[in-house]
């Protein structure tokens, strides 16, 4: 089912055609499409070692391109930063055989994709995705701050509309009068005195690989730059189940207030997530509502 009105759709056969015509030296490479919960692109595997990613949303080829390559400056910037793997870009191919757009080519990292469930109880995984989130903060911003327009900027009412957005979509699917009570808290939370640090910025479960409850790698590294610390602490409550979560909090050493702005990104991430892709991408649906519920719970804990 599509998720988006404008979603493209691409076929394993015209990306071994793509591959052939701009990277000959892959042609004899298997081309094989992958099961993916992402939103964004559709994922390939080219051989054993790389990955191809298509945007699946209609877009201008310029600004998809400068999309790309910023996101390839971004992934370099990380690869090797931390002792986690991270995808790291190999090239860039252009529109062709149908499809309208560029495309990316990352290196494939090994490992099984996480989901809200698991690993959530893992006390080991919660110290290796507090050691990920050190190490990108550790990581100099060299002057750079928070440019965006979503997620990570110092005033979260700017989300307002949004947010008022997804209470109306939710309304049988969601307790609504309780969220808005919630939405109400979090959105006054100030940003505090903390300057802006490197961040992943979309901890979610489908860019986060497992192996025995450990941390393997993370995907989707093309967003990392400058934002508000406590905008990586989503993983917080869309991976970890309460004692995990809050060893994670006692790695970190976060604040009252950092926590909770946590919370408050948390809250705008998965509330989109839980209406629009109900019937388009039942498993990012789920994970929407499954952090709501762990946010909730804690609300009402009074942590």
């Amino acid at each position: 089912m599509r998720m988006h009105e404008d979603q493209l759709t691409i076929l394993p056969a015209t990306v071994c055609e793509l591959v052939r015509d701009q990277f000959p030296e892959w042609a004899d490479l298997p081309v094989r499409a992958l099961a993916s919960q992402g939103t964004v692109n559709a994922i390939f595997r080219i051989g054993d070692g790389l990955t191809a990613r298509f945007p699946i949303e209609s877009a201008a080829v310029e600004e998809t391109r400068r999309l790309l390559e910023r996101e390839a400056e971004a992934a370099r910037e990380l690869s090797g930063r931390t002792r986690f793997a991270t995808p790291a870009p190999v090239a860039i191919g252009a529109p062709g055989r149908g499809y309208p757009l560029p495309w990316s080519v990352q290196t494939w990292i090994p490992g099984v994709v996480a989901t809200p469930v698991e690993p959530a109880d893992s006390v080991g995984f919660a110290q290796d995705l507090a050691e990920f989130i050190r190490g990108m903060r550790a990581i100099d911003t060299r002057g750079r701050v928070f440019g965006g327009n979503g997620r990570g900027g110092e005033d979260l009412t700017v989300h307002d509309a949004w947010m008022e957005t997804c209470f109306a979509n939710s309304e049988g699917l969601l307790d609504v009068p309780r969220l808005r009570r919630m939405w109400a808290e979090l959105r006054q939370l100030p940003r505090g005195r903390t300057p802006d640090v490197m961040s992943h910025g979309d901890l979610i479960p489908a860019n986060v690989l497992v192996a025995d409850g450990r941390l393997a790698g993370v995907l989707d590294v093309g967003g990392f730059g400058p934002a508000d610390p406590a905008l990586d602490l989503v993983g917080a409550w869309h991976l970890l189940a309460d004692g995990p979560r809050e060893r994670l909090r006692e790695e970190l050493g976060c604040d009252d207030l950092q926590w909770r702005r946590g919370q408050a990104w948390a809250f705008v991430q998965a509330m989109g997530l839980v209406w629009y892709y109900r019937e388009s991408n039942p498993e990012a649906s789920h994970l929407g509502a499954t952090t709501l519920q762990r946010l909730l719970a804690q609300d009402a804990a009074g942590a």
